[in-house]
């Protein structure tokens, strides 16, 4: 089954809780804090797999969830960090955020994508030691892992896309020219689903694509035509594929021509060729005359053939590698984009937030570090709550509140944190 869209969940894993332990030896009555820091959680990281060619594997599990560190322990024994998730993709899967902006192209083998990266590990009581806490009783929660809905679309890979009306010869012409097997039949619509075959010429392959069958109104999603369009997205070049004995021709191309156009106005600009099919079954040599001329007017490259008796072949397929040769070296001239990414905000210092007034009169607190530092802290604890308004109070968190407009017993949000403001607590 090939499937090229899928809507999944993922979430990275928590962080691992810091440890509150203290020494217990023989002879050491009073030992010191020894407890160990949480392992941080596990990420969800997206790898291309040359293996895979379809989307199959999110159709049916479309949940993932990374593992979690592990909890801090006594005499200083940190947390196990967890597992990365590691979810195999085909090259040329685009991950998008759920509005659809793109935020990797998968396309290289290997090539790996973190979108979401595991929880920080909390802090365990030894981590606190100082002259002011000099027995601490107090460690962090372990920091939640991000989550998102993503959206994966594939467009395949090819050097060449064959596209043209439906049951013009695309599926035949790619099984001669390559060992791809297509459903071939004698009636429009045959084939459902893009498909690749890989020729060779002259010691030299190159990969062509099969699209489905297009008709007028396929960038508006007829006949399915915006899902089989996207497939030949990425072709350096675009094979017209005509009916020589259809009434019309190259009102044919016009039209498919035109969706490319209404489709994407930088594919209907495209290096391409046109391809004339069936000439064995063609009874009025006219019609060939007229659409040669046509073509050379426009100086589009077009070759006269017979998938079924492989008239023109060999001619073709030496013409198409030379063209893709050409193709790959202006690629090989572009810098490619690095092989590794990891989706994330920049890192950020308690003191990067910012202070914005809500429309029902509270305050929101926004800042990446300072919002892990508030959902890490154990609120529960004394100890760890002093710590905590020390903490806010040497970023000037009260200065830059008053300075927003905030009064007494206004509302302050920090992430899911709130409280009512009180300007004289930290005085």
């Amino acid at each position: 089954m090939f499937i090229d869209e899928a809507k999944i969940f993922v979430k990275a894993g928590d962080g691992g809780a810091g440890a509150v332990s203290f020494r217990r030896e023989k002879h050491v009555p009073r030992g010191g804090p020894d407890g160990g820091n949480g392992g941080n959680g596990a990420s969800v990281v997206f790898e291309v797999d040359e293996g895979l060619k379809t989307l199959l594997d999110f159709k049916y599990k479309r949940h993932f969830k990374a593992e979690k560190g592990k909890h801090g322990s006594g005499n200083k024994r940190n947390g196990a960090n967890g597992t990365d998730y590691v979810l195999k993709v085909p090259p040329g899967t685009l991950i998008k955020d759920e509005d659809g902006k793109i935020l990797f192209d998968m396309k290289a083998q290997g090539q790996r994508f973190t979108v979401v990266s595991g929880g920080h590990g909390g802090k365990g009581n030894a981590y606190f030691t100082s002259a002011r806490y000099k027995t601490p009783t107090f460690s962090q929660k372990g920091e939640p892992g991000s989550e998102f809905w993503l959206k994966l679309e594939l467009k395949l890979l090819a050097d060449v896309g064959i596209v043209g009306m439906p049951n013009v010869g695309k599926s035949t012409l790619i099984s001669v020219i390559s060992k791809a097997k297509p459903k071939i039949a004698d009636y429009p619509f045959t084939t459902l689903v893009p498909n690749l075959g890989v020729v060779e010429a002259d010691d030299f392959t190159y990969v062509v694509a099969d699209i489905p069958g297009l008709i007028e109104g396929a960038h508006k999603g007829a006949g399915l035509g915006d899902a089989f369009l996207r497939h030949v997205d990425r072709a350096g070049i675009i094979l017209h594929m005509l009916d020589l004995s259809r009434e019309d021709p190259i009102a044919d191309f016009e039209i498919i021509h035109k969706e490319l156009d209404l489709y994407s106005k930088e594919l209907s600009k495209r290096l391409s060729f046109v391809v004339g099919n069936k000439a064995d079954v063609l009874s009025d040599e006219d019609v060939l005359e007229k659409v040669s001329k046509y073509f050379k007017s426009k100086k589009i490259d077009f070759y006269r053939i017979s998938a079924v008796t492989h008239e023109g072949l060999e001619r073709l397929m030496h013409a198409l590698g030379a063209k893709v040769k050409e193709v790959d070296k202006e690629k090989e001239t572009t810098v490619l984009e690095e092989t590794v990414r990891t989706y994330k905000l920049s890192e950020q210092k308690l003191s990067d937030f910012e202070v914005e007034k809500e429309k029902d009169g509270s305050f929101a607190v926004k800042g990446a570090a300072i919002e892990r530092f508030i959902v890490m802290t154990d609120f529960d604890n004394e100890e760890s709550l002093e710590y905590a308004q020390q903490k806010l109070k040497t970023i000037r968190l009260d200065q830059k509140l008053l300075t927003a407009g905030a009064k007494e017993g206004d509302l302050i949000k920090i992430g899911s944190y709130q409280f009512h403001f009180d300007p004289k607590y930290n005085q």
